[in-house]
């Protein structure tokens, strides 16, 4: 079976690594809110970013299979953090986190420098567009 959402590639352009140029789906379409990285007590998991990474994407996970997807539904993320610094120090370790959440999906992606978060000790916090079957 191929993957709900399929990856849009226009001619001559290269590859992306790690991301999608575009996607594309049928199906109802679910916005989820942004995502930190606490847990169900709303407690962050860390005062580290890798794990408020992993943690996030884990929440996102959550909300799109409780509407009756998984990550191959994923159209979009963004991901809005407060140093792009401390993302790209860590870049090796985000992407084992990523993987291991949502597999070797990767929708159309945006990376986003803020001043600051809502909850101020959140590094980061995803926001994701999906579409369900």
């Amino acid at each position: 079976m191929t993957d709900p959402a399929r990856s849009i590639l226009p001619p001559g352009w290269p590859r992306p690594r790690g991301y999608s140029n575009g996607m594309a789906a049928r199906g109802e379409l679910l916005a989820v809110a942004g995502m930190i990285g606490w847990d169900t007590q709303e407690r962050l998991v860390s005062p580290e970013f890798v794990p408020q990474f992993r943690q996030a994407l884990e929440n996102v996970l959550a909300v799109v299979r409780a509407a009756g997807g998984g990550p191959e539904h994923l159209l979009s993320l963004t991901i809005y953090v407060t140093d792009k610094r401390e993302y790209v120090a860590a870049l090796a370790e985000v992407g084992q986190a990523y993987r291991a959440v949502l597999g070797r999906h990767f929708p159309a992606m945006a990376l986003v420098q803020v001043a600051a978060l809502l909850e101020d000790a959140a590094k980061v916090e995803i926001q994701a567009l999906a579409a369900l079957p």
